[in-house]
């Protein structure tokens, strides 16, 4: 419990080993690394948690920016993930990504780098032409208007659909996302997320500065998008290098879209732990595996 609000979370591999803390995009939950991280177990201490009113986390607080950012630090406090002068590794997607920039900036001196996966970065006039297309900008939502059931399993597993929309290569693990997505109200299905999720900024300005904000946040960075993403792109990458963001590594999964580890698991897994390693080794100098 944080905040006398129930914390969902999983954790793997050995307590000693350095620690990664992983998080997901919006109105998903952290079952979306749960067949990433137990390749990383080996090697690492790792947690992947559901953010505040999504998953099987409770809301608490507000879920403005701020709020978003103090979640890492706290669940990390939680699970004695400084103890011992241990800083974590950040691995977060999308949405996620977003807010871990915003814990990095808060709390500079407590992670020791962070690995941001799709997040959307455009220049202006990209994003508008991605807006219009769309309608809306994303994660928009109402939080007053309840949510919706289904009177079956199968009826809200129909309305289950990927944002950005996309095929994915295992479709397996959508099913499996789906179905821990959903929960059941009485004889009914309904989504496991809070409308209170929807009660935050969604500002263009906060999108038409993501990309600065992602260049000027402090410590280690490295973006991992899809190859074939719509929301990371390739002049996505020069954008960011125009920012002042040269140093910034930036990998992409070759035929993985936004959800990378439902078209690419195994790829996104390599990358993952070539980054991890690498930074583990410039800090502790070079070792056989």
């Amino acid at each position: 419990e944080i905040d006398s609000a129930k914390a969902h979370y999983f954790r793997w591999g050995d307590r000693a080993k350095p620690k990664v803390l992983m998080t997901h995009g919006f109105l998903s939950h952290a079952r979306c690394f749960a067949f990433i991280a137990p390749f990383l177990a080996e090697d690492y201490d790792v947690v992947a948690f559901d953010l505040a009113g999504m998953g099987d986390t409770e809301m608490r607080g507000q879920a403005d920016p701020a709020a978003r950012g103090r979640e890492f630090d706290e669940i990390a406090e939680a699970l004695d993930l400084f103890a011992d002068g241990h800083k974590p590794t950040i691995i977060a997607h999308s949405f996620g990504a977003g807010a871990a920039l915003t814990a990095v900036a808060q709390s500079p001196d407590r992670f020791s780098g962070v690995v941001i996966c799709d997040l959307m970065v455009m220049r202006a006039e990209h994003l508008e032409q991605y807006w219009n297309h769309r309608r809306s900008s994303p994660g928009s939502g109402d939080p007053d208007k309840p949510k919706r059931c289904y009177m079956s399993y199968e009826e809200a597993r129909e309305r289950y659909i990927l944002s950005p929309p996309q095929p994915v290569g295992e479709p397996f693990l959508l099913d499996y996302m789906a179905y821990h997505s959903m929960r059941r109200d009485g004889d009914d299905w309904t989504w496991k997320f809070s409308p209170e999720v929807f009660r935050r900024s969604n500002k263009a300005e906060d999108w038409l500065t993501i990309g600065q904000r992602l260049v000027n946040a402090p410590g280690r960075k490295v973006i991992v998008h899809g190859g074939k993403s719509q929301l990371f792109t390739r002049d996505s990458a020069n954008y960011i290098r125009e920012l002042g963001g040269g140093d910034i590594p930036i990998v992409a999964v070759p035929e993985a879209r936004h959800h990378l580890m439902l078209d690419q698991p195994l790829a996104f897994v390599t990358a993952l732990l070539s980054i991890l390693h690498l930074w583990e080794n410039k800090e502790t100098g070079p070792s056989c595996r």
